[in-house]
């Protein structure tokens, strides 16, 4: 039997599995960290924190695969996909970081927008690149440095996503799968599938800093260095799968390949998102080859920046009490005791609404000094009040962004697949279903990306068809069914969250800028 391995670097941990050939899992590991947030609405992250996570978990997976059997030289593969890393890592012309990489989450190009709003013709950049302007976008955060570390602008050689970097570290090779050079935005041509040298020298950012090499999600850059075959536990020359953005390989991982299927991630962000021929940046999406049958296929999709990000601001902010509980109870989980009191509490948490907008906003609002905001507040309300909100929220949130790919959308299939963590809570998915009117599905084995990575890492090496391929290695289950009454209720609350953002947007600037 053969095995290939498939890696996820996440905002907050990095997740791997070994799997056989037909994608039975023999070993899983994690490894936890936080980014880094110097400043309001700044987030980045030191490339060697993902390295140091990768070993762990690629090191850890092969140990314990060896004490199921498991020989090194039957794990053929390894698969790395990333979050979206927005700037890339800077690195000079021996690969050493300059700076770190200022992930999706960072919103601190604010000025860097507005320059290129008044000076570059945007119908053009949204017909080469199928994007628009904003600075969750890595070519305007790329700007930033230009503008403010002109030292590191000068050193820079290359600009790398996180999971080229750490492919680079793995095997001395350097390459960009395609998904990662079109989620930069303004600079690839989605088209063409290559770097736009017309974008580059509109926005003047030297194409060298661009790699050459782009490769398909599936293609394998290169072998494993020997220096790193003790550590890992691997032989040399085991291939390094190219893999690509998390939120396009989590949705392969749910056999997302064709045009229709639609999927929502939900983990620290969600990203919402569907297969299409064609994309119009003027709806409000983002796009990017998809990392299956990318020379044809673009993933287009939209996102809130703080999903579980939101569950979590608001557990660690307000929860003391149910978290000493959980203390005590066998799992530990404080959210399954904020989940039981939520789930008391009507649809429509009795007139509280939750715009989740913690870090600004991206699709389909665009707006990096949108703030959050509870709504409806009374002397009756909760937490489990509030808790539901936040959930309904997020909800909210990803039905904005399904009407906003309904514009572009050849189709939309009566189902929505929901992968990532919020995909544990039951009171959640039932949320979901209310709110988009869809059936809510979910992968029974809870692997998301890394099994995506682990699927692209057997078809690189050709233990698995391309047919095989298409439908994936997970199973998919039924969660929750649309309730007609609860529906009719979020419809016209839905009306109510859409109002909310122009209402207050006035507001949420000069809070901004007082």
């Amino acid at each position: 039997m053969d095995y290939v391995i498939g890696v996820d670097i996440g905002t907050q941990s990095t997740k791997a599995l070994l799997v056989d050939q037909h994608g039975a899992i023999v070993a899983q590991h994690a490894s936890s960290y936080q980014p880094d947030t110097p400043k309001p609405l700044w987030a980045e992250q030191w490339p060697a924190v993902w390295l140091k996570a990768v070993v762990e978990c690629i090191a850890a997976c092969v140990r314990k695969a060896k004490e199921a059997g498991v020989a090194a030289k039957s794990i053929k593969a390894v698969c790395v996909s990333s979050l979206y890393g927005g700037s890339g890592i800077p690195v000079d012309s021996d690969m050493r970081p300059l700076y770190p990489c200022l992930i999706w989450m960072d919103r601190r190009a604010t000025d860097q927008v507005e320059w290129v709003r008044k000076n570059i013709d945007l119908e053009r950049l949204y017909a080469l690149t199928g994007n628009g302007v904003d600075s969750y976008y890595g070519y305007t955060k790329m700007l930033w440095l230009r503008d403010h570390e002109p030292e590191i602008w000068a050193h820079t050689r290359y600009f790398l996503p996180p999971n080229a970097y750490v492919i680079y570290m793995l095997s001395g090779e350097v390459a960009v799968d395609h998904s990662s050079a079109g989620n930069i935005g303004g600079i690839y041509d989605i088209a063409k599938r290559d770097w736009s040298d017309e974008a580059l020298d509109m926005l003047a950012i030297p194409a060298t800093m661009m790699p050459e090499r782009l490769v398909e999600s599936s293609d394998v850059v290169g072998g494993l260095l020997s220096q790193w075959t003790e550590q890992l536990g691997l032989e040399a020359g085991t291939a390094i799968v190219a893999g690509g953005v998390d939120a396009a390989v989590a949705t392969f991982a749910a056999g997302v390949t064709r045009a229709g299927q639609h999927v929502a991630m939900i983990g620290t962000s969600m990203c919402w998102g569907y297969i299409n021929q064609t994309v119009d940046a003027r709806h409000g999406l983002i796009s990017m080859p998809h990392v299956f049958n990318g020379h044809c296929d673009i993933y287009v999709f939209g996102g809130a920046i703080t999903a579980g990000a939101s569950v979590t601001w608001y557990r660690e902010q307000f929860c003391h009490a149910e978290t000493e509980a959980a203390r005590a109870m066998p799992n530990g989980d404080p959210h399954r005791l904020l989940e039981e009191s939520a789930s008391q509490i009507p649809a429509g948490s009795d007139g509280v609404m939750f715009l989740p907008y913690l870090m600004g906003e991206r699709s389909p609002v665009w707006d990096a000094k949108a703030s959050g905001a509870f709504v409806g507040l009374s002397l009756y309300h909760t937490r489990a009040h509030l808790y539901r909100a936040v959930l309904e929220g997020v909800s909210f949130a990803l039905k904005h962004n399904i009407e906003a790919g309904r514009k572009g959308a050849q189709s939309l299939d009566d189902k929505l697949i929901v992968v990532g963590g919020a995909a544990h809570s039951d009171l959640w998915m039932q949320i979901i279903a209310d709110i988009t009117g869809y059936p809510v599905y979910t992968i029974e084995q809870d692997v998301e990306a890394a099994m995506g990575a682990a699927l692209l890492a057997g078809v690189g090496v050709g233990l698995v068809s391309r047919e095989e391929a298409q439908n994936g290695w997970v199973t998919l289950i039924e969660r929750a069914e649309p309730n007609a009454q609860r529906m009719a209720l979020y419809e016209q609350r839905f009306g109510v969250y859409t109002d909310l953002y122009p209402a207050l947007k006035p507001v949420m600037h000069r809070l901004q800028t007082s």
